[in-house]
């Protein structure tokens, strides 16, 4: 099944037509659009009950998220479920290249096509969150505040016409949240895993792979050293002044470096379960999509739980 959404940013129905012809001369594919938010979870759980071999997710890291969900809701392991092949359709894909895959669902095919011929498959861990509103699967990075509330002013901004989410809607968001919007004086989080607790945290990424997103061509590592095949990784700030945080930003584009240093850094790596709380209600994203605001997050590293083909 090869689910694509319309609405990504490189996916037009020129691309997607031309992807079907490609794959018509080697495997049977079936395709199915997705109709609204949320609607990739249901055809994906589909495939999953009606016995696909393979999932193909055309789209942004949200469609991919939602395919990785809907699979996921199926009893089963990474050998009884279908297999994930994803083509990248939006603007960051970070999911997609962080398994080294072009960010262009064209240039993407051939990689695709060749693991598909062979049954090359890899096997991956994802992150896990639980929290009063719902369980969500990712593949990622979860975001909670400034970033979270970043995403949630792009979305916004996209809604009112500004068109794609380009890179420059981002960095304008960002800015402008960071230095008008965002409590810069009041941390709301603390973060416990194994047996430590972090307090006055002003924002955490929970990192399942690294980078956490892209700039461009630029990789932003703020946990480097996480992996699909470890636990969790956690990054946290207790600071939101702007020098501290233009430090630890320059650190994040320094590919061969640890990660950001500092006294008002907060890190852990491959943690098996943490969790944050917010003593009000704080912004989250999951794989670079908004969820709304929360107040206590209970994360899990799922290991071995997805073949991808790659």
């Amino acid at each position: 099944m090869l689910i694509a959404n319309p609405k990504a940013s490189s996916t037009t129905r020129q691309v997607r037509d031309l992807l079907i012809r490609a794959f018509g001369g080697h495997i049977e594919v079936d395709l199915a659009e997705t109709g609204h938010r949320g609607h990739a979870i249901e055809l994906a759980e589909r495939a999953a009950r009606e016995g696909y071999d393979v999932l193909i997710a055309l789209g942004g890291d949200g469609t991919v998220n939602e395919a990785v969900n809907g699979l996921m809701a199926v009893p089963g392991t990474a050998e009884t479920r279908p297999a994930l092949a994803i083509l990248p359709g939006g603007n960051a894909n970070v999911f997609g290249r962080a398994l080294g895959l072009p960010n262009d669902p064209m240039r993407s095919l051939a990689a695709v096509l060749g693991a598909l011929r062979t049954g090359h498959t890899r096997t991956i861990g994802l992150g896990h969150v639980t929290t009063a509103q719902e369980e969500r699967y990712y593949t990622f990075t979860v975001g909670v505040g400034l970033d979270a509330e970043v995403v949630k002013a792009v979305e916004e901004a996209r809604s009112k016409g500004s068109g794609k989410a380009s890179n420059a809607l981002y960095v304008r968001c960002a800015l402008r949240q960071f230095f008008t919007a965002t409590n810069r004086s009041r941390p709301a989080l603390e973060a416990r895993a194994n047996g430590r607790v972090a307090r006055g945290l002003f924002l955490a990424f929970v990192s399942n792979t690294s980078p956490y997103t892209y700039l461009g061509p630029r990789p932003i590592l703020p946990s480097p050293r996480a992996s699909l095949g470890a636990g969790l990784d956690l990054f946290a700030i207790r600071t939101l002044r702007a020098v501290p945080v233009l430090a630890a930003l320059a650190q994040m584009f320094v590919p061969a470096a640890a990660g950001p240093r500092g006294r008002h850094i907060v890190e852990l790596h491959s943690a098996e379960k943490l969790s944050l709380t917010a003593f009000r209600p704080i912004a989250m994203q999951v794989d670079g999509e908004y969820v709304g605001e929360r107040e206590h997050m209970e994360f899990r590293s799922v290991p071995a739980a997805l073949r991808v083909v790659i």
